[in-house]
């Protein structure tokens, strides 16, 4: 997968989001004509799912010039919006484009617990407006969250409404404190908090009918093992419901800043290239911190010794975020390896 903040302008002003702000337009966004020959460089080897995301996608006055043109080179394209600015006729058009699936964010059940984290009157309202826009033009759509203290006991509910309005998915992300996400550091739930989080969402998803899947949680995945799941058990289907592997940053995931920088995801900012001078080929396949990311000989501490390495990875963004180092021991990890970390791996 490959996330592309194809603008980092917005409508909103999130707590948690990496952007900067609202405003815009930012200096050195890519062009028409860089985009496609981004996706010309990407399909020319992979076919991977690119997600449209920003900032707010739907600002950006070519996105379905963009979001066709990707479409019609193979690629499966999909958008992660607010939901805010979508109308009926907006959700014809992302069909239209060839857009196979919309994620819109519902960070609490009612307006006065999402409006205080989006810092926007009205963007409840807007983003479930949006979500019935897409619904009555039959545009699949999936709900995310970000699971903060301010809104980890209303999980249940925030579930709920998503089963309610027919979402297709529910995905939760654990709040990584990068960015300007580091203003709530504080909101960052606790190592106990966060394997109880993960511990309740797995017995959701053993009779949830709709897809459930744990991002930036990469933990979920040893969980999912310990409790008796498969790798194989909820991989088929959209590729967005893939379970394959914890942390995916450098590995089979990367992230495209709006100046076009690559990085191993959103919140782990090393500049591991960038497009306006390497082609998107040479970076994924040569860059030295991708490399490093691949070798999971060289993870550190518990990591480094952990039976679940291979599923789970631990967090790159949080551990550098807690020590320089991204190839260090995910800080936020409870478990306990069952065998010795190797010699040298005690960093």
């Amino acid at each position: 997968m490959v996330a592309w903040e194809v603008t980092r302008s917005c409508n909103l002003a999130c707590a948690h989001c990496r952007a900067s702000s609202v405003s815009g337009p930012y200096a050195g966004e890519l062009d028409t004509a860089a985009c496609r020959r981004l996706l010309d460089e990407i399909a020319a080897f992979s076919q991977p799912v690119i997600i449209l995301t920003g900032g707010e996608p739907l600002l950006r006055p070519d996105i379905w010039e963009i979001a066709a043109y990707g479409d019609r080179k193979g690629l499966r394209m999909v958008m992660a919006t607010n939901g805010t600015l979508v109308t009926e006729e907006v959700a014809k058009k992302m069909l239209a484009a060839g857009i196979r699936r919309v994620s819109v964010s519902l960070d609490g059940p009612d307006a006065e617990s999402h409006d205080r984290f989006r810092r926007v009157t009205g963007a409840f309202v807007g983003a479930l407006a949006g979500i019935e826009a897409m619904r009555r033009v039959g545009m699949e759509f999936q709900i995310n969250t970000t699971i903060t203290r301010d809104n980890l006991n209303h999980i249940k509910e925030i579930h709920d409404l998503a089963l309610k309005i027919g979402a297709a998915a529910h995905h939760i992300f654990l709040l990584v404190p990068t960015g300007r996400a580091k203003e709530l550091a504080e909101q960052e739930i606790s190592a106990e908090q966060y394997e109880q989080t993960l511990e309740w969402f797995y017995e959701q998803s053993l009779a949830c009918p709709i897809q459930l899947k744990a991002t930036c949680a990469p933990h979920y995945y040893r969980i999912f093992h310990q409790r008796g799941g498969g790798l194989n058990r909820e991989a088929t289907g959209h590729p967005l419901n893939a379970m394959t592997r914890g942390c995916l940053g450098g590995v089979s995931f990367c992230f495209i800043s709006h100046t076009g920088q690559v990085q191993p995801c959103g919140y782990l900012e090393l500049d591991c290239g960038q497009i306006k001078k390497t082609g998107f080929h040479d970076i994924w396949n040569q860059a030295p911190i991708f490399q490093d990311l691949r070798n999971l000989g060289l993870y550190k501490g518990k990591c480094g010794g952990c039976e679940f390495i291979r599923v789970c990875g631990g967090c790159r963004a949080r551990a550098y975020e807690k020590t320089g180092d991204y190839l260090a021991e995910e800080p936020y990890c409870l478990y306990q390896p069952q065998r010795k970390p190797k010699v040298g791996q005690h960093g």
